[in-house]
């Protein structure tokens, strides 16, 4: 099973500075390398894997997206296994959560922030 190095949980029990080693399904190394991938030339967009809560069980990943602008902040926190999919358009990043008979919600991260729908009727597949 594929593993990612993530951040320990901020707890009193963790160090925070030894990173975690939490097995992933394929898919999730996949979604991790998009979202890395699409933050890396953009200058006001971080993102960090950290270890979840469910401690000592597979696919325990928590994804952190921040896009930081002057003195605005916006943060995106997410399981890495509730992601479906993530898509470059080139001018942003279709993030697609939990789809359920042709809803979902959704995430579009661009150069200047990010918009998001908690309602989102699929006409993009």
């Amino acid at each position: 099973m594929p593993t990612l190095d993530v951040l320990p949980r901020p707890t009193p029990l963790e160090r925070a500075d030894a990173a975690v080693t939490i097995e992933v399904d394929e898919d999730l190394t996949v979604l991790a390398d998009q979202l890395e991938e699409w933050v890396t030339p953009r200058q006001a967009w971080d993102v960090r894997l950290r270890q979840g809560t469910d401690f000592d069980k597979p696919n325990n990943v928590e994804a952190i997206l921040m896009f930081a602008s002057g003195e605005q902040t916006s943060t995106l926190l997410f399981r890495l296994d509730q992601l479906d999919s993530a898509l470059d358009t080139g001018e942003e990043l279709m993030l697609r959560f939990e789809e359920q008979d042709g809803i979902s919600k959704v995430a579009r991260l661009h150069d200047n922030g990010l918009d998001v729908e908690l309602f989102h009727i699929l006409t993009i597949t």
